[in-house]
């Protein structure tokens, strides 16, 4: 399975969700604080083009925020870009 990583707050509800989406999954994710540590923060919009959390990567692959990950899962494409 492909490295999951969510750039996260301790406040964002929509960062609590995706962590909850990837843990009832059983889906091991690295969760990277960026209020916490201001040179992920600068990393995370480097990668992502964006300034708002969280912010999610499957891989190389820039999945977006949770409503982005929803659709990705709804659409049927998740699971294909889990896979190694």
């Amino acid at each position: 399975m492909k490295k999951v990583v969510i750039y996260s707050t301790k406040i964002c509800p929509f960062c609590v969700r995706a962590k909850n989406f990837f843990a009832k999954r059983e889906i091991i994710y690295e969760d990277i604080m960026v209020d916490q540590d201001h040179e992920q923060l600068q990393i995370m919009m480097e990668k992502s083009k964006r300034q708002s959390v969280p912010q999610i990567f499957i891989g190389d692959y820039h999945v977006g925020g949770f409503d982005d990950l929803v659709e990705h899962d709804m659409d049927g494409k998740l699971e294909d870009l889990l896979k190694d």
